[in-house]
């Protein structure tokens, strides 16, 4: 793919160069790490209150009370910043008139496409790695199910590539950033819910609004369990909006 790592250290050195990806990475540390901290300080509460009991102490899973949650919140958190990450990759260059100039190199839209898609994600999984020294802490003071911690940070980094890849596609319908972020957002925020109506309609459309829930695919990999079905769901979901936001990219070059 000819011009890819052009665009892809371009775009990577504009954010870094921003300071929206640093109050984003700051704000989402900050949140995530008050989560963690809130759930491991509940989880000794009652471990402690449960010392007197060793049958009660024997129910208490570190799992199912500290890490499933977190990996919950984490990715409540992602849904709010994600598109602060993306609002800006196409609509600033459609604002500023730069898109002209890029349709101009020799670099085809798709390489364009797949470099900025990278770059974002490369952020995102850097800013993800940020709580690695938590669990790390956690796993020392603990005894958490590490098979559990791989599938949750996978699903999560699955669940971020679908919400940069949608959130390109709102980008690149508009020139202004704070419309492709609203858009981006309740967009998001759509296929996060839809599943709540399945046992309000039919059976039929019922597993079709299930299956296309974004949660419903996640809550696999938090409780550590790696369903390929569900890696498949979130390949498939990235491959689709970058594909609608290559076609529209093509229809903005031949409008001109």
């Amino acid at each position: 793919m000819k011009g890819f790592a052009a665009v892809y250290r371009k775009e990577l050195y504009s954010l870094f160069a921003s300071p929206i990806f640093y109050v984003v990475a700051v704000v989402f540390l900050v949140i995530t790490g008050y989560f963690l901290y809130s759930l491991v300080a509940y989880y000794n509460i009652l471990s402690f209150q449960a010392s007197q009991n060793p049958m009660a102490l024997k129910q208490l899973n570190m799992s199912d009370m500290v890490v499933r949650p977190f990996f919950g919140d984490v990715s409540i958190v992602l849904l709010l910043i994600s598109p602060l990450l993306t609002m800006r990759l196409y609509a600033e260059e459609r604002k500023t008139g730069t898109i002209e100039l890029l349709f101009t190199y020799p670099i085809s839209d798709r390489s364009t496409l797949l470099a900025k898609f990278a770059a974002v994600l490369t952020a995102y999984l850097m800013i993800l790695a940020g709580t690695l020294p938590g669990m790390l802490l956690l796993g020392y003071v603990g005894d958490p199910n590490w098979k559990g911690l791989l599938c949750g940070y996978l699903g999560t980094a699955l669940l971020g590539g679908a919400f940069i890849a949608l959130g390109l596609f709102t980008s690149a319908l508009t020139q202004n950033q704070i419309v492709a972020a609203v858009l981006s957002f309740g967009a998001l925020l759509m296929f996060w819910v839809i599943g709540w109506v399945k046992n309000l309609v039919d059976p039929g459309m019922g597993r079709f609004v299930d299956y296309i829930s974004l949660t419903r695919h996640f809550e696999s990999f938090t409780k550590g369990v790696l369903d390929s079905r569900d890696a498949i769901y979130y390949l498939l979901f990235m491959a689709l909006f970058l594909f609608f936001t290559l076609r529209q990219m093509e229809s903005h070059r031949w409008r001109g």
